[in-house]
């Protein structure tokens, strides 16, 4: 039984490595590239920034997009996740249903709903903020719904005994035990919205991306690539300062230092948190609060610190930061400029506009809508593949414990960082120029994203490798490409596996998007339709999309489970 899931791997990989050759990314390809890359540097430099005044309007109107886009989804992915928790929804009916919503908000891309949003609301951030808010809840409520699978059933089980409510289980065991992972996911899901409000700009969402798109579409590169670094450095500072709030709320993204020093010194005794929920643990040392006597002395009460918890320097920290957070989304809400005119009358119109949408058509027939598709899948199989093979040195080097070079993994590190920041649409943008229209440009661009998304994940992945095994190896005298590929590559391949079919399938979905700037597949037929006002296709479009994204997530959990 485990012959099948290895051939299909093996078919895969296969195809990925005949998708590159098909498209012709080599070394030549990019030599003939270089000297348009020439021309364009020429053309773009040297860079022309528009007034201070403007690029803080721009960016202002960009993050307040992407933070009203992830409220709007935090506030909708908290009640789909509890009806998808099966611990918490009993009826298996109703849990699966919210599950299949959550798939299909996340197979269908953003650009696609923000298509539909711009024809019912009109042009500007509505638009984006209701698209990128509902395709957010297809990851943000799968996280949170395995979140609030994993949470335990005794604090639940001892409130309900005691006569608790539904509502009580949830604010007094549940709510503590999920608010870690629910803060760490929002803030992930802001970083993501921010680079995707890039690319809305090109189907009319406000912003740097409108912009950015306007300036494009002028042949001005000087103009367009400003606010293209624009948009990396407004990337960069939010992934660094999301990392700080990271740090600053959730105490538990700071125990793996702490732990790392205990094992060093070999003491284990203290009090330990966990690394995945953020609650602690029972301490193993330490003294036990004494519990108060009430006032008629009749017996003991509950602690004093349970009824009013002391004011620490970190409880007055994470106050602040919950404070600002609160003024910042406020001040996001109101510089969106959201019209509640303009959702009621869109909401007026939604049956009419839905209406156009149906039903599906292919005026040309299936077969070119199929060809398309299938570009499209071949430039993720190529960028997946090529990221892959990038990813993995990058990801060695920046883990401290396995790199042949230490001293140099903070610096590979930033790298996975620098690349990360650099929205994947102005990449499409600038290697389209350089290479020419085609599925070239796309995978390319997909390469690069793949190797910040993938580098992280396989330097995490080696650094949280037990280090036992690898002592026993060097201490028989083997050497350090000897250890790695007997002891360490071995036991982080699985996690490798389920990394890399989780960026292919975003690639699936990113190389659609793609197309809408020039890369090729069914993004191009799918712009196309909706600037010919071809409704009808535009809905066939979405659902061999949504069809193909259905196929393939179902293909990486049947991998996942079988060597997980």
């Amino acid at each position: 039984m485990r012959l099948l899931p290895h051939l299909s791997l093996l078919a895969l990989v296969a195809t990925a490595c005949w998708a590159v050759v098909d498209l012709r990314i080599n070394i030549a390809t990019l030599v003939d590239g270089f000297h348009n890359a020439v021309s364009f540097a020429g053309r773009m430099l040297p860079l022309d920034f528009p007034p201070l005044a403007d690029v803080a309007r721009l960016a202002g109107q960009t993050l307040s997009t992407a933070l009203c886009a992830t409220l709007l989804a935090l506030l909708l992915s908290v009640p789909v996740s509890l009806l998808a928790a099966r611990n918490l929804t009993p009826n298996r009916y109703v849990s699966g249903a919210a599950r299949s919503l959550i798939v299909v908000a996340r197979a269908v891309p953003d650009v696609i709903m923000a298509i539909a949003a711009v024809r019912i609301f009109g042009l500007g951030a509505t638009a984006g903020i209701i698209a990128m808010g509902l395709h957010s809840v297809g990851m943000v409520g799968k996280l949170y719904a395995d979140v609030l699978e994993e949470t335990p059933e005794g604090p639940r089980r001892a409130l309900r005994s005691a006569g608790s409510s539904y509502p009580q289980e949830l604010t007094s065991a549940v709510l503590p035990h999920v608010l870690p992972s629910f803060i760490a996911t929002a803030l992930h899901r802001l970083d993501v919205n921010l680079r995707s409000s890039v690319l809305l700009g090109f189907v009319g969402v406000g912003g740097l991306g409108y912009e950015i798109a306007q300036s494009f579409q002028r042949l001005d590169y000087r103009r367009g690539m400003a606010l293209a670094l624009v948009v990396l450095l407004l990337c960069l500072v939010m992934e660094l300062l999301s990392g700080t709030i990271r740090r600053a709320l959730l105490p538990h993204t700071r125990t793996t230092r702490a732990r790392r020093r205990t094992t060093s010194t070999g003491t284990g005794t203290g009090t330990q948190e966990s690394t995945t929920t953020g609650t602690k643990a029972t301490p193993t040392t330490g003294t036990k609060a004494t519990p108060t006597t009430g006032k008629d002395g009749s017996g003991p009460s509950r602690p004093a610190s349970a009824i009013s918890p002391p004011w620490t320097a970190a409880r007055v920290r994470r106050w602040i930061y919950g404070t600002v957070t609160a003024a910042v989304l406020v001040a996001a809400v109101r510089g969106a400029e959201l019209s509640p005119h303009q959702l009621l009358a869109g909401l007026g119109q939604l049956p009419t506009v839905l209406g156009h949408y149906l039903p599906p058509t292919a005026p040309g027939g299936m077969a070119g809508l199929l060809d398309a598709l299938w570009v499209t899948v071949k430039t993720a199989l190529a960028g997946t593949l090529l990221g892959m093979a990038l990813a993995l040195p990058v990801g060695v080097l920046a883990a401290p414990n396995v790199s042949p070079w230490p001293r140099l993994s903070p610096a590979f590190r930033t790298l996975t960082v620098a690349i990360r920041g650099i929205p994947e649409i102005v990449l499409a943008i600038v290697l389209v120029v350089i290479t020419g229209l085609g599925p070239v440009a796309g995978a390319l661009a997909l390469a690069v994203g793949s190797l910040g998304f993938l580098g992280k994940l396989t330097a995490d992945s080696l650094e949280e490798l037990d280090p036992a095994p690898t002592r026993a190896l060097t201490a028989t005298g083997a050497s350090r490409l000897q250890v790695f590929f007997a002891a360490d590559f071995p036991r982080v391949l699985p996690a490798l596996l389920g990394h890399v079919l989780y960026q292919f399938d975003v690639n699936i979905r990113s190389a659609a998007l793609l197309g809408v700037v020039g890369a090729g597949g069914i993004g191009y037929e799918l712009l196309n339709a909706a600037r010919v006002l071809e409704y009808g296709l535009v809905t066939t479009t979405v659902l061999l999309l949504l069809t193909t994204t259905l196929l393939l997530e179902a293909f990486s959990t049947w991998i996942r489970r079988t060597f997980t």
